[in-house]
């Protein structure tokens, strides 16, 4: 049996559908119910007409990553199992939240496909769990290193990804994927789509760092292509371009049809608009949109190296134009909230 634990977020969304493709009967695990219609609204967008007899596919369960028994009653021996439930957050405020559900969860995962024997685990961690120190180019074989500038996500997910790689060597057959910043149809309240919603209305700056961006569904298919294979013991990074913010910013704005932003914000200027928001975000007690970790991410550029991923599966990545042009049309959100 096909499990997904975390299938109402980006990734969980987009493999499920890549599943629907070839597989009759998913089980996948919920922790916010009101979250799964959205994830329906994807497979509508998808697969069209035949949204329906795929939608009939999945067989949605509460789990809570935190609460073994939980676990224990939704995985089974012999069960292919993708881990994709994660909490992201650059809020260093969030530190122990994102301890408890990226480490801690995954601890329990692996735990519990352990003692149940199953099939398989693919786990998604980040590039956020390779790149912790000074390195300007990144691949498999880069080493995570913590320093004053690490955030407490990175943190998370190293530990969470180190986790795997013991139940690895106590017997687990697992692969670890490392996705990039991720984007795809879905909510645009939500995790990495919420770039989409900044750029809709607008922006009249841009940060003058770089980064990398994937395609939800080159996730999905590596994630599946990985599993129905025989490695084992690997991780490898999924990245699909690397970008400037700058290039990435102006093609979304013109997507929107928007002038782009020619004015370029240094360290001052957002440093200045961090500690702004973070006063408004303080007495209408709300969490801030920039902190010291993207302020720092935004001034930085890091080039993602996908050639063991390329070779492995000869997979080829959707490009950038490709990617925002999906993203876009596939919006699932219809209301502001």
């Amino acid at each position: 049996m096909v499990k997904v634990i975390g299938g109402t977020g980006l990734v969980g969304s987009h493999l499920l559908c890549e599943l629907a493709k070839t597989e009759n009967k998913i089980c996948a695990s919920y922790r916010t119910e009101s979250k799964i219609p959205n994830v329906k609204k994807v497979f509508d967008f998808y697969f069209g007409s035949a949204a329906a007899e795929n939608w009939e596919k999945v067989n949605w369960q509460y789990v809570n990553v935190n609460d073994i028994v939980s676990l224990e009653d939704f995985i089974g021996e012999n069960d292919e199992v993708y881990h994709c439930a994660a909490l992201v957050s650059f809020n260093r405020i969030d530190f122990n939240k994102l301890m408890k559900i990226n480490r801690e969860g995954t601890t329990n995962v692996v735990n519990v496909s352990l003692d149940l024997k199953i099939k398989k685990l693919c786990y998604v961690s980040s590039t956020a769990a390779v790149n912790g120190g000074d390195e300007k180019i990144v691949s498999e074989d880069s080493k995570w290193k913590k320093s004053d500038n690490t955030g407490p996500y990175s943190i998370s997910k190293y530990g969470a990804e180190r986790e795997v790689w013991r139940g690895i060597e106590e017997g687990l057959s697992a692969v670890i994927v490392n996705p990039c910043v991720i984007l795809g149809a879905g909510d645009w309240n939500d995790s990495s789509l919420i770039i989409l919603k900044q750029m809709e209305r607008g922006l009249s700056f841009y940060p003058p760092g770089g980064n990398a961006i994937v395609d939800a569904r080159d996730v999905a298919t590596c994630m599946v292509k990985l599993m129905k294979s025989d490695i084992s013991k690997e991780r490898f990074l999924l990245i699909g371009e690397n970008v400037s913010f700058k290039n990435l910013i102006d093609k979304i704005t013109k997507r929107f049809g928007k002038k782009p932003p020619n004015f370029a914000v240094g360290k001052m200027g957002l440093t200045m608009a961090r500690f702004a928001l973070g006063f408004f975000a303080f007495i209408s007690r709300r969490k801030s949109p920039i902190t010291r970790d993207t302020v720092s991410s935004s001034l930085s550029t890091t080039v993602y190296i996908n050639d063991k991923i390329r070779s492995t599966l000869g997979h080829n990545f959707f490009t950038l134009d490709e990617t925002i042009d999906n993203s876009v049309k596939g919006k699932t959100t219809h209301a502001s909230r």
